[in-house]
């Protein structure tokens, strides 16, 4: 089975198609930009070729996607040899709301809920949404799955997702923390069990998905029985340009004063805050690190606030699962980072956990146990691959019907 993965922005579309036979391989990875703005841009890379890029005017996302089915089956540098060759499309949704428990295949229902979502994340479902009817429209006929950042966390007990509000803003409203990044922790945790020889049905595990969006998750015998990210992603850790967990007084306190609409609140937040608010130099994790090295306190309070805030959630949910078998980091910080997985995991002996500084020095993009061997807990890097989430998803999903 080949399976299109599609994730569509608002402004942009990564893709990838892979052949899901006993090992799934990958055929051809791409990005295409500037959607609806003048002098749009294909990136196609197929594996084993060379890179190919073509500069057009890309209106929309059925053009966008047009673009890419054309250079899948281009004589020159495609993968396959007619488009009946795609078995499945398989699409990253951001939100799911409480409509779906799991990966779903595309109905007229489905799409009717994945657009009831819209409003919880307007930013992302909408494109998402663009995605799957620009592909029923340029291959009628063809099977698609929805996978949910949200899904992996629909198993949170009500005492973990529900907030301090009154009732009906839930009733009503549904304002609840749902968590992102599922489709990751599902991914890594799993992957990082099998790489130990362990039944994950038995195991406790803090893992750490750690980029520019970060979010921490506990996983008790598979399932995400708490996270970081909450409503929105802005919940939770200090991230590149988010604020994190934050008094919400604080922030009507300072949106009164100095007289921020809306959406300057929203952009206040999510948009100038963060690392790069703290540090006022950038959001991403090299640039600090080379600043604070140079001696600037503010780009080191960024990577101490940081890691603090890592390690405060670790402990917390090690405390909420009454114990961790595993803590494992993966995202673009969690698996490339050395000095930032040793600031959080380098003083948990109190867990149990005997970190092994050498491993873990210059480890990157690997997965790689970074505890002792005798350690009671372990720690662990692990990489992860969200597309090749959903392409199993999509054929697991697609087999069954």
């Amino acid at each position: 089975m080949n399976v299109l993965v599609l994730n569509c922005g608002s402004s942009s579309l990564k893709y990838q198609i892979l052949n899901m036979g006993e090992e799934a391989t990958l055929l051809a990875s791409g990005l295409v930009e500037r959607i609806g703005l003048e002098n749009g841009v294909l990136t196609h890379k197929p594996e084993g070729k060379d890179k190919f890029k073509t500069v057009q005017d890309i209106p929309n996302h059925s053009v966008g996607i047009n673009l890419v089915l054309a250079a899948l089956v281009d004589a020159d540098h495609g993968v396959i040899s007619d488009i009946k060759e795609i078995n499945a499309a398989g699409h990253r949704v951001a939100h799911g709301g409480e409509y779906f428990q799991d990966s779903a295949f595309i109905t007229e229902e489905a799409k009717a809920n994945i657009k009831a979502c819209c409003e919880l994340a307007p930013l992302h479902n909408p494109a998402n949404l663009e995605g799957i009817l620009a592909i029923e429209k340029l291959l009628p006929g063809l099977p698609q799955v929805a996978v949910f950042d949200t899904s992996f966390h629909q198993t949170l007990p009500k005492e973990a997702f529900m907030y301090g509000l009154p009732y009906d803003c839930y009733e009503d409203l549904k304002v609840r923390k749902y968590g992102f990044h599922g489709t990751s922790h599902k991914f890594v945790a799993n992957k990082a069990c099998e790489i130990l020889g362990w039944n994950i049905a038995d195991k406790k595990i803090v893992s750490c998905h750690l980029g520019n969006g970060a979010s921490v998750c506990a996983i008790d015998g598979g399932k995400s029985v708490e996270t970081s990210m909450g409503f929105t992603p802005n919940e939770g850790l200090l991230m590149g340009t988010r604020t994190g967990n934050l008094d919400l007084g604080a922030l009507l306190y300072i949106a009164e004063k100095k007289d921020l609409s809306i959406q300057e609140t929203n952009n206040l937040i999510n948009k100038e805050s963060g690392l790069a608010g703290i540090s006022g130099i950038s959001s991403d994790m090299r640039d600090l690190e080379n600043a604070a090295a140079e001696g600037n306190d503010r780009a080191q309070l960024a990577l101490d606030m940081f890691a603090y805030r890592v390690k405060r959630f670790v402990g917390s949910y090690t405390a909420s699962m009454g114990g961790v078998d595993l803590i494992l980091f993966t995202g673009g910080i969690g698996e490339n980072d050395s000095v930032s997985r040793e600031k959080i995991a380098g003083n948990f002996a109190y867990l149990g956990l005997d970190f092994d500084f050498e491993k873990n020095k210059g480890l990157r993009g690997k997965d790689a146990i970074i505890s002792t061997e005798d350690s009671k807990v372990k720690c662990m890097v692990v990489t992860t691959n969200e597309e090749l989430v959903i392409a199993k998803d999509t054929q697991r999903i697609v087999s069954a019907l």
